[in-house]
């Protein structure tokens, strides 16, 4: 699938540099034209010629070094399908963020235009730095996609989050975005995400352990495949479409509400609280000499219920998080609210749902039919999601 495709690959001054060199030769094993293009300091970690040698091109580093009337940072832009930095240093990626162009490679990042991945390598402290992660934020927002660092030992001898991502990673969301069909044109898709949260008094609150990034995902997704994406979440959330920040189920419903009737596709993968306190307290409820706290609560509205019970042409698309007798509690609910179909996720797994960067999910429809999708990365099971659902 990536044959005849025009992949640009920025490579900035980090140890994990010669992992690159494997990256591209897997893509040039799928027939993919690789162009390589390089800050300086990069070479102190990989060779020219090695770089060369493996994408059978001229690898770019001058950024004045023009062989014709077209200067290299804005041909290199133009003929490139999709551009990856990685590994992509603080240093790059704060010049990005903020429009900075001082050499070839981010000089041709700022004339991008088309899909752009970062994948960042740095030491643990750097990568929680504030002034970085509020760079990655500027990023995620101009949707440009960030394959964050993993956790490890790393070169500096610090153990923590900022080795790069696996190649196989990278590979993969290359791969997905180059073959992303726009299918989804001219629908808009209301997605929600996160865990609602109902407060107590104005320092506690119930709510549970979702942290939106399932839902995070099909938004992007359906973003990507060409829709009017609309994410209602209670989560912070950085994305070039439409984001409704809400709080508590109350706020869903309503924000909901709001979209339904112009909506194509409601997808409720939102964790929404079953009940709220009857009673909120202006003031904080202070410790008496009692052992015991009781608090009564009420049922919130059964949202995706409601919705289902007013569609006209919308397809509603519920969510299930079990621990136990998944299919079964799946099909007692796809029957009882009515909704089109039911993505089903077990949540006894620590290697998959809540707060996971993985899931297997299994896809329930109105008339019987079973789908499951089998374990992988959240961005992926949110496009087979949206292509399933769409048929």
């Amino acid at each position: 699938m990536l044959s005849g495709k025009c992949i640009l690959i920025g490579i900035t001054g980090g140890i994990a540099a010669y992992k690159i060199c494997e990256l591209i030769r897997k893509f040039k094993k799928k027939g993919a034209d690789v162009k390589v293009v390089c800050t300086p300091n990069a070479l102190n970690f990989v060779t020219k010629l090695t770089l060369q040698n493996l994408s059978q091109n001229e690898v770019y580093v001058e950024e004045f070094d023009v062989k014709n009337w077209k200067p290299e940072h804005i041909s290199l832009a133009d003929e490139a399908d999709i551009m990856i930095i990685a590994p992509a240093t603080a240093n790059t990626i704060s010049k990005i963020a903020r429009g900075i162009a001082d050499n070839l490679l981010t000089s041709v990042a700022c004339a991008f235009s088309k899909k752009m991945i970062i994948a960042p390598a740095m030491n643990c402290n750097m990568w929680k730095n504030q002034a970085v992660q509020e760079n990655i934020n500027i990023l995620k927002a101009r949707g440009i996609e960030i394959l964050e660092p993993e956790s490890g030992f790393l070169a500096c001898g610090y153990l923590g989050k900022g080795r790069l991502c696996s190649i196989e990673k990278i590979y993969g969301a290359v791969d997905e975005a180059l073959n992303y069909s726009q299918i989804l044109k001219g629908k808009k898709v209301v997605v929600t995400a996160g865990g609602t949260v109902e407060d107590i008094d104005p320092v506690r609150y119930i709510s549970n352990y979702s942290s939106g990034k399932m839902g995070f995902a099909i938004s992007d997704a359906a973003y990507q495949m060409g829709a009017e994406s609309v994410l209602i979440t209670t989560k912070n959330f950085e994305a070039p479409y439409k984001i409704i920040k809400v709080k508590s189920a109350m706020d869903m419903q309503n924000a909901l509400n709001e979209e339904f009737d112009q909506a194509d596709y409601i997808i409720m993968a939102a964790a929404v609280a079953d009940y709220r306190v009857k009673e909120y307290s202006k003031q904080k409820i202070k410790k008496t000499e009692s052992d015991n706290l009781t608090l009564e609560l009420v049922k919130n509205p059964d949202i995706l219920r409601s919705l289902c019970e007013k569609k006209t042409h919308q397809t509603v698309v519920g969510f299930c998080a079990e621990s136990e007798n998944l299919l079964q509690n799946a099909n007692e609910k796809i029957a009882k609210k009515g909704c089109d179909f039911l993505v089903a996720n077990d949540i006894s797994r620590s290697d998959i749902g809540f707060s996971s960067d993985d899931n297997e999910v299994t896809i329930l429809d109105k008339s019987g039919r079973i789908k499951k999708l089998e374990k992988a990365s959240k961005q992926v099971i949110a496009r087979q999601i949206l292509e399933y659902i769409h048929g």
